[in-house]
């Protein structure tokens, strides 16, 4: 069963002006691919083929297979990320804002952390809302390093590697992460994380 690349949950002209059309064209339709299709290649005809992507990652990792891992961990980060965005972003469920409200002291200082830790992370990677136990968190993961395997629980992220938005801000990241922050991050799918428990699932 081969790993598979994901539709967007939304037309590419979605989440304009924040994020570009052609942005979302080439972020999905030529990274996020190619990592995919890496994937495949490295797996084909061994005894990660028929295995989900999650099942990969746990693999690679205890194999210190950083070939394998980098590549798939690449394909569910990007998964969740455009998850983790939508057109029009709305104020966060109940219980969800009640945690926020607990760990956070509310929407301002969690977005005022996370738009923080995206803009200042040094170099390619990831900015996380993470649940572990009974806590929200912010936490930064360089490169391709990712929570898929279970570490924590995330609820949503942002890619902060320079692909996400050169086309749109060239090296204005805080212009691309505000933009994120302020008008499009999905609180319903940040909730249903939260509300299951257990990590999302990239799909098949």
């Amino acid at each position: 069963m081969a790993i598979t690349l994901i539709d967007l949950p939304y037309p590419l002209d979605a989440l304009a002006p924040a994020i570009s059309a052609e942005t979302l064209k080439k972020h999905h339709g030529a990274h996020h691919k190619g990592y995919v299709d890496k994937v495949n290649s490295l797996t084909k005809g061994t005894n990660r083929a028929d295995a989900s992507l999650e099942q990969i990652i746990v693999a690679a990792r205890k194999a210190k297979d950083a070939k394998l891992f980098n590549q798939a961990a690449q394909v569910w980060n990007h998964g969740f990320y455009w998850h983790s965005l939508a057109p029009a972003s709305a104020a966060p469920p109940r219980v969800l804002a009640q945690a926020i409200e607990e760990s956070f002291g509310g929407m301002d200082a969690l977005s005022e952390q996370l738009a923080k830790a995206a803009i200042e992370h040094f170099g390619s990677g990831w900015a996380w809302l993470v649940a572990s136990e009974d806590t929200l968190s912010i936490e930064s993961t360089h490169d391709a390093e990712t929570f898929a395997d279970g570490q924590a629980n995330p609820l949503l992220v942002i890619d902060v590697w320079e692909h996400a938005y050169y086309l749109d801000r060239q090296n204005e990241r805080k212009a691309y992460v505000d933009a994120v922050v302020g008008k499009l991050l999905n609180w319903e799918f940040a909730a249903d994380n939260l509300a299951r428990g257990t990590n999302w699932t990239y799909p098949d």
